[in-house]
């Protein structure tokens, strides 16, 4: 993080999302690219995900993301079991898949552009939150947001995601969520 501009920041704000998403019952799952060479998620970001996926890849798509946020469900089938071959026994998709997903982290130029196409691609409306993103550069940063935005992502901002999930101030976790804004 003390290589990538305005990281501190972007560190800052993706907690205040993990903090928050915690707080309403927003899934949250973390990537890391190439942890035994560029380091862990920190521990207390890790702490809010549900797993926490190791990666080589740049897109976390093509290390599996979209298994964990997609997961199968597996059913009997009908009729004989014998009557239909398991290669033609097509698994039921969970009920509970997002459409939606949040997207916050590094390098926005690589892992989170690459992550955001593909889920893009896999029908997924994209929200990419910009102050809870960053690079190296903030040429690589925002070009990363140009890019984001020509393909049909969504570019938010931390304040903007939290009182979307919110959707009033009579929800009863605004307080706790305002605090975090605060």
């Amino acid at each position: 993080m003390p290589a990538l501009f305005q990281g501190d920041a972007c560190l800052a704000n993706g907690m205040r999302l993990a903090q928050a998403a915690h707080l309403l019952s927003v899934p949250v799952w973390g990537t890391e690219q190439n942890p035994g060479k560029l380091g862990s998620n920190p521990p207390q970001m890790k702490a809010l995900c549900r797993q926490t996926l190791a990666k080589m890849q740049f897109s976390a798509v093509e290390e599996g993301l979209v298994e964990w946020l997609r997961p199968e469900v597996k059913t009997k089938p009908s009729g004989n079991a014998r009557s239909l071959p398991k290669h033609l026994q097509k698994p039921v998709v969970s009920a509970e898949v997002p459409s939606s997903i949040v997207l916050a982290g590094v390098e926005a130029h690589v892992c989170l552009l690459q992550s955001a196409l593909d889920l893009l691609e896999d029908e997924f409306e994209v929200w990419v939150v910009t102050d809870a993103c960053t690079s190296r550069t903030e040429r690589n940063r925002d070009a990363a947001y140009d890019r984001l935005a020509a393909a049909g992502a969504e570019l938010l901002t931390t304040e903007m995601v939290l009182f979307e999930w919110l959707r009033s101030a009579e929800h009863p976790h605004f307080k706790e969520v305002q605090a975090l804004i605060k």
